[in-house]
């Protein structure tokens, strides 16, 4: 038998939902099977699966160590996690574990929420089965500040995303609340997502801009189109010029986007639609604007930054995150572009 104490960052899923991440490799039917027949209690009581986990709940699991072992995914029978135990050798081992990591650029932390600069060249989620994510390298960090923080039904996630190659600020929920509550601020948009964007052309004013997204999956492009067409979603994106500057016989501006709607390359296929594909993207951008900036900088990414983000006053908010305003410093390569350019925007941001 195996009891497990539930934390409060575990607490708010479901039974269901914590038992299917306890034991990962159980099919569903099992788990139900086990739920009816007693062999998996919630408090001493018959459980069914829906109910909400809270801080101090008591699951027992009356079930061989081999069974459990063998459904947590071969973790040998004597390796307690999840039970309150700390031993080194009994922690569930992260896969970015053991491998060399850059250290994480932490803009904002405390006992709910991780808030990280993403660096270029890094996934936000694992594509395939050998990529080590940003939701890996969080992983990895807390575990390391936390020997417990991996060892039960709860796994820390991100709430939003960031293609490869931009930068910029990503939420993680350190426990199942936040992750909920910070979910739900994302979808409803009861927040302000501002980006930095070097862009080629000179952007006169402020445009507010729709169309509508088309899909192409086997190429993993998206096109945008001003008629709605089959599949397509609607976008919406504004832009505010912060300076331009001549640069080789060529203008370009610096741009601050407020995304409005949060769709997969949306700004960089926005902009490349308006005529002003972002600078560095190669997936957008003109071949031998991408050539120019390589050769005169080294840079191998898109100059797109997820600069700021300000947080709503949603009721179910908790109180000390309303309002909050969130930043994160532009990349060294992408601060020393712009100088070079003349563009002061930088030095403002540095005195900041």
């Amino acid at each position: 038998m195996r009891e497990i104490a539930i934390s409060a960052r575990e607490a708010g899923q479901r039974l269901d939902k914590y038992l299917a991440k306890y034991l990962p490799e159980a099919p569903k039917s099992f788990l139900y099977k086990m739920l009816r027949k007693k062999n998996i209690t919630l408090n001493g009581k018959k459980a069914a699966g829906g109910e909400k986990l809270e801080e101090g709940d008591d699951i027992k699991l009356f079930l061989s160590e081999d069974t459990i072992g063998k459904f947590r995914g071969g973790l040998a029978p004597s390796q307690n996690l999840g039970d309150g135990s700390r031993p080194e050798e009994n922690r569930e081992v992260n896969p970015a574990i053991g491998k060399q990591m850059p250290s994480l650029d932490i803009v904002y932390e405390d006992e709910e929420l991780l808030v990280v600069n993403k660096p270029a060249g890094m996934l936000s989620q694992r594509a395939g089965r050998e990529d080590v994510s940003l939701v890996e390298h969080i992983g990895g960090y807390l575990s390391r500040e936390d020997g417990d923080m991996l060892s039960g039904g709860f796994r820390p996630g991100i709430c939003n995303r960031l293609d490869r190659n931009t930068t910029g600020l990503v939420v993680a929920g350190k426990t199942v609340r936040s992750l909920q509550y910070m979910n739900r601020l994302f979808k409803e948009r009861e927040l302000k997502k501002s980006y930095l964007c070097l862009v080629r052309g000179k952007v006169p004013g402020r445009m507010h801009a729709r169309g509508y997204l088309v899909k192409d999956g086997r190429h993993n492009r998206v096109e945008v189109v001003q008629d709605r067409a089959a599949g397509a979603v609607a976008i919406e994106t504004a832009y505010t010029p912060l300076e331009h500057a001549l640069w080789r016989g060529e203008w370009h501006t610096l741009l601050k986007v407020h995304l409005i709607t949060g769709k997969s390359h949306q700004i960089r296929a926005h902009l490349q639609s308006l005529g002003h594909p972002v600078a560095g993207d190669g997936k957008y951008g003109g071949k031998d604007s991408c050539h120019a900036f390589r050769k005169a900088f080294g840079l191998r990414y898109q100059l797109l930054h997820a600069w700021q983000l300000r947080l709503g006053d949603a009721p179910y908010l908790p109180e000390q995150y309303r309002g909050m305003c969130l930043e994160a410093p532009l990349p060294e390569l992408f601060r020393d572009i712009l100088l070079e350019m003349g563009m002061e925007f930088p030095r403002l941001e540095r005195k900041e």
